[in-house]
This record gives C-alpha cells, structure tokens and sequence, in this order.
C-alpha cells in the first residue's frame, strides 16, 4: 500500500482486480470489498462461485461470512436494486426522497438535487425539468 491513505482505495480496488482479472466480466464482478459472482444456469454460478472462493483461498483474502449472500436472484447493491430484470431503484430510498420537506432555501434546493440526482438515469427528462 503507498504511503497515506489518500491512495488506498484506487490501491486496493487494483489488487482486487489483479486477484481476479480472468474472472472480471465473464462470471464476476469487483468493486472494492464487493464481489458478485454470477453464471447463466444454477450450475454454473456454484462453478464460478467454487472458483472465486478457491481463488481467494490461494491469495490468502479473507471475506466476511456474515456480509456474504449465496444464491440470491436479486440484492441492493449501491442503493440500487439488481435482478435478472435489470438495475431498479431501491424502493426505501425513493420513500426517503418522497418524505423530504419542499426546498425553501439554496442549501436544501442543493440537498434535495444531491439526493434526487443520484437516481437521475430512471428520471426521464429530468436535466430538462430542472432547466440544467
């Protein structure tokens, strides 16, 4: 790891990909500390997963068994819901949008942008209705 730790987290995401690399695209992907492994059939995720769980056993990486989830068909992945039918919006985080007060000032007109931003790709239209 380089000295400081402004750099740790490009250092680390790089060591994950270099742990991985002939896996990344085709039955896994890594962002930092989060794996998802998957496969077209039931018996080719338990491949892919034996051979993801054996690569971090040769590299000596050690994963924490009460953050892993096996076999799930759909999950929250950076507040975004992942399925077979693609990349949805977490439901619990457009309840917190819809129960924010109406912006009255600079500041909570930029708050209400920052949360209401992050979901701008299922907003159609949504640059055009704010006149960006």
């Amino acid at each position: 790891m380089p000295f400081g730790l402004c750099n740790a987290p490009a250092t680390f995401q790089r060591c994950m990909v270099a742990i991985f690399q002939d896996m990344i695209e085709s039955s896994m992907e890594v962002f930092m500390d989060g794996f998802s492994v998957y496969g077209l059939s039931f018996d080719q995720c338990l491949v892919n997963l034996e051979r993801m769980l054996k690569r971090c056993v040769q590299t000596k990486l050690m994963l924490n068994w009460e953050k892993c989830h096996f076999m799930v068909t759909e999950g929250i992945v950076f507040a975004h819901k992942i399925s077979r039918a693609g990349i949805e919006v977490d439901q619990a985080k457009i309840e917190t949008i819809s129960k924010l007060p109406p912006p009255s000032s600079v500041k909570s007109i930029r708050s209400f942008l920052g949360h209401t931003g992050f979901y701008r790709q299922f907003i159609r239209i949504f640059q055009k209705s704010l006149g960006l």
